[in-house]
């Protein structure tokens, strides 16, 4: 996830790399070194090659960011070699200091290294084109054949794994961020804000981003990474920052980011739910720090108490689907955006309504991504080593990880009782779930998937598989 890992400068080679994100690939033997990214400029890599292997990565882009990654790395740098090493970790700790899903951002970032701006929008489009595809075609299952005891199986299997999956990764990203006492109690702090005092995330992350900036220039020890220092990178010609093409990519994608939204609230009205999904879904572009866990306890609280998209449960059944499709986890959107649309369809009928909700949802997601790339990457690439925004960004990362618990604590709720209800005492709002509908064989299903992850290390693919196969024969019986 993003920004959760400490920067390490790699032994004699003078470059960073964020580990426990990155796949730990071995380098490439120094007999057959890869090829330079300015071949693929030159046009020494066929474009229409260059098509043909991102549709591979998008086909092979399971198991989360590091999965995906490790993909990308294997492909392009150890197979292809159309970029080095260097090459690569250099592009990976630019797209880990931006909003949005880092995986599908490297795609484009290399893309865009190898092909200019053409390879940039064939790779970071075809990164997310299969769970486009998989996410509307099981949203229209979800809506349409729910009812059925084997779906209804299913789900019923997946949400309580996808719970042990959700306090599996508060325990992989708190080992990793929380070095000392100072951390843990910023993310002890973003944890009671936001579960207990209802403060939207947005503002957690900008908090957070102040607490870390002013604890680095007081107590830089407890915030800075050792090798924070400063870095120097010789940037090509199509990388090197220019006003007049900033203004241009910014012209650019405002207006495709922007003017569906117009057109939407022209045919259907400002208070439609396509414009109120398209509105909300831009603000989570943009502050989606941490990665898709982080933004998905605002996104399910938002979605389900302010909107009234989804129930509660729908929220976990979406991230079963993310969890086991190829692309960005951050697709899980997709599904609240069908949701959301299906059930307020307007004038329209209401698969239809789902079918551009849907659509809507994933445009304004991820049109920002390319916004970040090819107008920031020139500016963002010279604040990589840089010491402030490295203690921010600590940060940050310290408060994502209480963020995520909050997710963890209301999902397992949710999945485990019937019912939760809500009281407001000294100024908190404390969940108060009715013992009386505890699911036992929910819970039963949680504890396996737990054995599964912690004790078994069964690993998150084949834990969702069994406990969806468990909640088959459960529902069956």
């Amino acid at each position: 996830m993003q920004g959760v890992c400490r920067v390490e400068r790699l032994r004699g080679s003078g470059l960073r790399y964020r580990s426990g994100v990155s796949p730990h690939p071995p380098a490439p033997s120094p007999a057959t070194p890869p090829t330079s990214p300015g071949e693929g400029e030159d046009g020494a890599i066929p474009f229409s090659e260059g098509i043909r292997v991102w549709t591979r990565v998008a086909l092979q882009s399971f198991g989360g960011p590091a999965g995906q990654i490790a993909v990308m790395h294997r492909i392009l740098v150890e197979e292809k070699r159309w970029v080095s090493e260097e090459r690569f970790l250099h592009a990976l700790n630019y797209c880990m200091l931006l909003p949005g899903p880092e995986a599908q951002q490297l795609a484009t970032y290399v893309g865009w290294l190898l092909h200019r701006t053409p390879g940039g929008l064939v790779a970071g489009t075809l990164f997310v084109l299969p769970g486009l595809v998989a996410i509307l075609a099981l949203s229209i299952l979800y809506v349409t054949y729910r009812q059925v005891g084997f779906v209804q199986g299913l789900f019923f299997g997946l949400k309580p794994a996808v719970m042990a999956v959700v306090v599996e990764a508060v325990f992989r990203i708190g080992r990793r961020a929380l070095k000392n006492e100072v951390l843990a109690g910023l993310a002890a702090a973003a944890f009671v804000a936001i579960f207990f005092l209802e403060v939207p995330f947005p503002w957690i992350v900008l908090g957070a981003g102040a607490v870390g900036f002013l604890g680095g220039r007081v107590r830089p020890d407890l915030f800075l990474p050792a090798s924070a220092d400063a870095t120097s990178d010789v940037l090509s010609a199509h990388v090197r920052p220019s006003a007049r093409r900033a203004l241009k990519i910014l012209t650019i994608c405002l207006l495709l980011w922007l003017l569906p939204l117009l057109g939407l609230g022209a045919a259907f009205g400002g208070d439609s739910v396509f414009v109120e999904e398209g509105i909300f879904f831009s603000k989570m572009a943009v502050v989606t720090f941490g990665g898709a866990y982080a933004v998905l306890a605002y996104v399910g609280q938002a979605a389900v108490e302010t909107h009234g998209w989804l129930a509660p449960g729908e929220m976990l059944d979406g991230l079963g689907l993310a969890e086991t499709t190829p692309g960005p986890l951050i697709m899980v959107l997709q599904f609240v955006g069908f949701l959301g649309a299906y059930r307020n369809p307007g004038g329209l009928a209401p698969l239809a309504a789902g079918v551009l909700g849907s659509l809507v949802t994933v445009w304004v997601t991820f049109v920002p991504c390319f916004l970040w790339i090819f107008l920031g990457a020139p500016y963002i690439e010279r604040l990589r080593g840089n010491r402030a925004l490295a203690s921010a960004l600590a940060g940050i990362t310290a408060a994502v990880v209480g963020v995520i618990l909050n997710l963890a604590v209301w999902f397992s709720l949710h999945t485990l009782f019937g019912e939760v209800g809500e009281t407001h005492r000294f100024g908190m709002r404390l969940m108060v779930p009715d013992w009386r509908t505890l699911d036992l064989a929910a819970l039963a299903i949680a504890v396996f998937a737990f054995l599964a992850l912690f004790r078994w290390k069964l690993g998150m693919g084949k834990t969702l598989a069994a406990s969806a196969a468990a909640g088959v024969v459960w529902w069956g019986g």
